[in-house]
This record gives structure tokens, sequence and C-alpha cells, in this order.
């Protein structure tokens, strides 16, 4: 009996990480640029959709991310609680203009939060945006942001 509880515990995790996997699969994307660069977004959008975020995921291509939409301008925080990608992430204004940016390591609780209050943070792989040489100030286009 004390096998199957183990067992079944690791069982309940992989569903988890498959159903929150899958359910990321099924998010609307929209397409962004940065400059000369494609992004594609995944739109997190719903309160659930956002908790889950890139949770359980193991690779993401490289022009590939994950925009979060809040329903008003507030300080923004996020944690890498089941997160195993490393990433680095976008606050983003409703015009589009970068706000902050920060890198975030895969499983750490700390807190990220943007330096304002803002609708938009965007998720890519770890030094994205930094490789580009996108920083503060600088405006991404797509039509979450009207351009």
């Amino acid at each position: 009996m004390t096998r199957i509880k183990p067992l079944l515990f690791i069982l309940v995790l992989l569903l988890t990480g498959a159903q929150a996997h899958a359910q990321a699969q099924r998010l609307p994307t929209t397409t962004l640029r940065a400059g000369m660069h494609q992004i594609q977004a995944q739109l997190a959008i719903e309160p659930e959709q956002r908790a889950i975020g890139l949770m359980h995921r193991r690779d993401m291509p490289q022009h590939e991310g994950m925009l979060f939409v809040f329903e008003s301008r507030e300080t923004q925080c996020f944690w890498m609680k089941n997160t195993l990608l490393p990433l680095s992430i976008a606050f983003l204004a409703d015009d589009g203009r970068i706000a902050s940016l920060a890198d975030m390591q895969p499983l750490d609780e700390t807190s990220h939060c943007s330096k304002e209050p803002v609708r938009y943070a965007l998720e890519m792989n770890l030094g994205w945006f930094a490789k580009r040489g996108l920083k503060p100030g600088m405006k991404l286009q797509g039509k979450p942001f009207g351009n």
C-alpha cells in the first residue's frame, strides 16, 4: 500500500503537467514585432490561463513567447513556481513600450514586479530581449498595442 501512494502522486504530477501543457497549446496567438524580429505570442487572457502561464514546459521555440493580458494597469508580479524554463520578461505599457525587464530562473519563487503599472507582460526565453538590444523605453508593435 505504501508503494501505491508515491506512484499515485507521480501520476497526478504528470497528468497536471500534461493538462497545463495541453491547455497552453490551445491558447490563441498574435504576432508581435520588436524591430525586425517577429514574435508568435500565445495570449494568456483569462485568470486561469495567466495562472498556468508557461508552467511545466520543457522547451519553447526561440521566437515564441507568452503575452499576459490583464484587465487593468497595475503593478504586475511574476514568479517561476513550476516553471522549468529560464525566462526573460518584459513588462509593457498600453502602447507596447517596455516599462521594465527581468530575468527569471526556473523554479525560483522570487517575485519579479513591473516598475510601473502595466497591462501586459511578455515572457520569452532567457536573454531574448538582451540579445536583440531591446531595453526599457523601446516599443513593441502588434494588435494588442493598437499598432
